[in-house]
């Protein structure tokens, strides 16, 4: 008997990991839901992908529309098997901007949250489902460059957990990734990276990870060693190097 075709929605499908993520999966023989503030963008990519897809804006700055709008995309598929919340923005932030502290932690703990409500309620109601979000290592420490950035991250991952602990009586899987440095927009203009992947690679990692079923993936893996470092640090110490890594990183660059 054939297998039913798997589905699969990703939030922030426009550009970077949620764009590669797309492509893999559909690579894969998923049906595939692109969601994000795009929609000329999302149907761009509807062009590219091989199989089936369906494009609807969702704008995560609107908490409550957002969840109009994934409810909406979920039903217009039929029903999905696979929920990946990848959207996000980061603000350099060194003046402490209030409106992009707003904007990181709307977008990236409030909507977040919104769309993981959306799927919890979903999958218990099928009692059967994945939820990813795409958090980070940025999560693990504050950032004096960005502290909502982090912070927000650090939402993510703490949100994450309450919901596998409220799962784990449930066949419904909850899996945290956690990227390293990803070659998108949020990082053109950095200096002092390393370990930089492409959103492909990336994309590759969350697939196997996603198959896999772990709970943390680690992208690339090894960030899971560098950060069990870094949570050791003691604050004084970390502050002392972040500052110095802060100065370097925005001092101009000589010209000949």
């Amino acid at each position: 008997m054939k297998q039913p075709q798997k589905k699969a929605v990703i939030v922030g499908s426009s550009t970077g990991i949620g764009r590669a993520l797309a492509i893999k999966l559909s690579a894969e023989g998923y049906v595939v839901g692109l969601a994000g503030r795009s929609l000329e963008k999302l149907e761009a990519l509807q062009r590219e992908l091989p199989g089936e897809s369906f494009a609807r804006a969702v704008d995560l700055l609107d908490s409550r529309h957002a969840i109009h709008e994934l409810g909406n995309l979920i039903m217009e598929m039929r029903e999905i098997d696979l929920l990946i919340i990848n959207a996000g923005v980061l603000h350099p932030n060194e003046d402490l901007r209030w409106d992009w502290e707003e904007d990181m932690v709307r977008v990236n703990a409030l909507g977040f949250a919104a769309m993981a409500n959306v799927a919890v309620r979903y999958f218990l109601q099928r009692n059967r489902g994945c939820i990813v979000g795409i958090s980070s290592v940025a999560g693990h420490r504050g950032s004096g460059r960005s502290p909502a950035y982090n912070a927000s991250k650090a939402f993510m991952i703490n949100y994450m957990e309450g919901l596998r602990q409220k799962l784990s009586m449930t066949p419904i899987k909850v899996i945290d990734v956690r990227p390293g440095f990803v070659n998108t927009d949020m990082l053109r203009g950095r200096k002092g990276l390393f370990g930089v992947v492409s959103p492909e690679k990336a994309a590759e990692d969350i697939y196997r990870g996603i198959q896999k079923g772990k709970p943390i993936v680690y992208v690339p893996s090894w960030w899971a060693a560098v950060m069990w470092f870094f949570k050791r640090l003691p604050e004084g110490l970390y502050h002392w190097g972040y500052r110095r890594y802060l100065a370097w990183d925005t001092k101009p660059q000589e010209t000949s």
